[in-house]
């Protein structure tokens, strides 16, 4: 598990919906950002000495030089203990750190266009929307906070809602309702404090152990499901209007069509006295 961090804690510029958006030029230096971490990696790999080691052998090493010194304390003592320091760093076990099987850029998620986010993140939003408890929505959140708090996600939640509402599905699209608005308000919660949504998760779930706050959000959930009934009610009968007028026009364009058997002869024989009927 982990927390969804931006260094921009102050993050700015945000969409009218709450979701951040990211800086000018912010790809481009996650991008270097990232080849010179990998690069840290690799020079702590050649040394032999995992980086969390080497950075309690540097907290060591400064600590003895920082410590004032007493009568009784030699040279030769600190060069022991320096030396004792170092071997022990250097005699430290190689620690194979473990790698995701995929590192998840949220500028460049933030970037994509819808059609491309559902096919390569539908199913992780799926997901989301079949979660039931609020513990587990949370913990779900920490994890894939960074493809669940956009735009696209939010975009794709409100579409779910509608399209079970008006397929009949109306306790699914309760439950899907109401994860749409854990984003929704996570991402409002972001704007009114000016951090990056994932900052925000767990403080939205410490709110919602309040039972007046979470009457409150539920409150906001009731209304939003009752504007997702009353919108299936209006999309089916666009759908209805649309395929009723296809249904006219049809009929018009069959009614203006002419039986070629009803013209005489003469006059629909073509060049060469062709007849298209034969």
């Amino acid at each position: 598990e982990r927390t969804i961090v931006n260094q921009n804690v102050g993050e700015s510029k945000f969409s009218e919906s709450g979701f951040a958006l990211p800086k000018d030029g912010e790809a481009a230096a996650a991008a270097v950002a990232a080849v010179a971490e990998d690069k840290k990696v690799e020079a702590n790999d050649e040394s032999g000495v995992p980086s969390k080691e080497l950075s309690a052998a540097k907290i060591a090493d400064v600590d003895n030089e920082t410590k004032p010194t007493t009568k009784t304390t030699s040279s030769a003592a600190k060069k022991e203990s320096s030396t004792t320091t170092k071997a022990i760093t250097k005699a430290a076990p190689k620690l194979v750190q473990p790698q995701p099987t995929e590192t998840i850029n949220s500028v460049a998620v933030s970037m994509m266009t819808y059609h491309d986010f559902t096919e390569k993140y539908a199913h992780v939003v799926e997901e989301f929307m079949a979660i039931d408890s609020l513990d587990r929505s949370k913990d779900f959140l920490l994890q894939k906070g960074d493809i669940l708090l956009q735009e696209n996600a939010s975009s794709y939640l409100l579409l779910a809602s509608l399209e079970d509402e008006m397929n009949g599905f109306h306790d699914k699209m309760k439950l899907v309702a109401r994860q749409s608005q854990i984003v929704s308000n996570i991402a409002e919660l972001a704007k009114s404090l000016q951090r990056h949504p994932g900052n925000v998760i767990v403080p939205f779930f410490q709110r919602m152990e309040d039972k007046q706050l979470y009457a409150g959000f539920m409150e906001g959930v009731n209304q939003f499901i009752k504007r997702i009934e009353v919108r299936a009610v209006q999309k089916k009968a666009e759908i209805e209007e649309e395929r009723a007028r296809e249904v006219l026009e049809k009929g018009a364009d069959a009614e203006d069509a002419v039986d070629i058997s009803e013209i005489p002869l003469d006059q629909r024989l073509g060049p060469g006295g062709l007849d298209p009927m034969e």
